[in-house]
């Protein structure tokens, strides 16, 4: 069975990862909100 410091650390990694995306999501719904990108659904639609 695992001990608890290893347990930590795979949980302090886990979250570490978590922020990260939680936050690179953020901006993107962040920068769709602005206005920054643009959906062209007509480029996706004529491949």
């Amino acid at each position: 069975m695992a001990d608890r410091s290893g347990l930590k650390l795979v949980g302090f990694i886990f979250a570490t990862v978590t922020l990260a995306v939680m936050l690179a999501t953020g901006m993107v719904v962040k920068g769709y909100a602005d206005g920054a990108y643009s959906f062209d659904g007509a480029a996706i639609a004529s491949r």
